[in-house]
């Protein structure tokens, strides 16, 4: 997987820029608020529309524009691709996240999902251990979305079918024929959430040993990290259906479903104990990097080639040493990384791009 280039036109505060990479190593530089993560943002849109940071259309256009519009030629299976994204506001012809592949309309930008892939890391990242399970929930959720892309629409649907179940148990009592309206809704969910919780543990059973590798070899072997899986109940259609069966009445009185894989957790535990308590800032976004790096590793591993890494504003709170390693892990790889001090890439042979004020200038 190789970005080759990418124009990007009144995309944030970009107005118009041009990237571009080197086959590995890409170093954004440059102060806070110039345009380093916006850069970074616009080549993850290309893994299929979403916002690493949740933006809005709006909030994606710069300011007086009607549209952004990002264009890429990119090798992805082996072959020589290009992709035009473009994000139109409401008022323009074509509002929403758009694209064409290869010179032929795809809709929804989400319809490109696993053509072209990357990991992102930037440091709202922490929440993943200081925040709580949804976020966790969603670092699952989004790089099975690049590996597999039938797990987009299971997991839609089953989220569909929740908030449909959800709007039922609130009528409930009001509602005619409300007790066959659940028996379907739960054999739905049973359906869908089956091959959520599924694919979830079959991808933890390789990303776990991979990230505790990672933290290893980061720490010099002083310290462990531990992922495990907390899932509603066994990942199977028997054991979901026994586990909605038995809270059906405990559902009906709450007004709201209280089991299924919308509901279900990862414990990142960081010699032994949980992170989001115990572990240090360095600590945290060292657990978090190492998750990152196997996420990329297993996608390599799945699809064959290896995704393109997006680390923003990593090496802070990382001493010399884990700032060293991760240096290392990235060398063969095509990875970017913004800094606001290039002097820690110097023993690099990275590419430096200088991002200021919306402008990028290429060395």
């Amino acid at each position: 997987m190789r970005l080759d280039r990418l124009a990007v036109t009144d995309f944030r505060n970009l107005a118009q820029a041009e990237l571009h990479p080197a086959p590995q190593l890409t170093v954004l530089c440059g102060a806070n608020g110039q345009g380093k993560t916006n850069l970074l943002e616009a080549v993850w849109l290309l893994t299929g529309g979403k916002s690493f940071r949740g933006a809005r259309d709006a909030e994606l256009i710069r300011r007086g524009a009607a549209f952004a519009v990002l264009d890429a030629a990119f090798e992805s299976g082996g072959r020589p691709q290009t992709a035009r994204l473009t994000v139109g506001s409401r008022e323009s012809r074509r509002p929403g996240r758009t694209v064409s592949l290869n010179g032929a309309d795809r809709g929804r930008a989400a319809s490109i999902a696993g053509t072209f892939t990357a990991v992102v890391f930037d440091p709202n990242h922490l929440s993943l251990i200081k925040g709580g399970p949804e976020g966790r929930r969603h670092f699952l959720d989004a790089a099975l979305c690049q590996l597999y892309p039938g797990y987009l629409a299971a997991s839609r649907r089953y989220l569909r079918v929740v908030a449909q179940k959800n709007a039922l148990l609130k009528a409930y009592d009001i509602t005619a024929g409300a007790d066959l309206l659940l028996d379907a809704y739960n054999e739905a969910m049973v359906r869908y959430g089956t091959e959520v919780m599924q694919r979830r543990a079959a991808y933890l059973e390789r990303l776990a040993p991979a990230a505790a590798a990672n933290y290893r070899d980061i720490s010099r072997g002083a310290e462990t990290l531990e992922l495990r899986y907390l899932p509603c109940c066994q990942p199977d259609a028997e054991h979901l259906a026994a586990r909605l069966q038995g809270l059906r009445t405990a559902e009906q009185r709450a007004g709201f479903c209280l089991t299924g894989p919308h509901r279900e957790d990862l414990e990142i535990l960081i010699d032994g104990q949980p992170g989001k308590i115990y572990g240090s800032q360095g600590q945290q976004r060292s657990a978090v990097l190492s998750m990152k790096l196997a996420e990329a590793a297993v996608a390599g591993e799945v699809l064959g080639e290896h995704p393109v890494m997006l680390l923003d504003d990593v090496l802070s709170e990382l001493d010399d040493a884990r700032q060293t390693y991760l240096l290392t892990r990235i060398e063969d790889k095509q990875t970017f990384v913004t800094t606001c001090d290039s002097a820690a890439f110097a023993r690099t042979n990275g590419k430096l791009v200088f991002v200021e004020g919306g402008r990028v200038r290429e060395d």
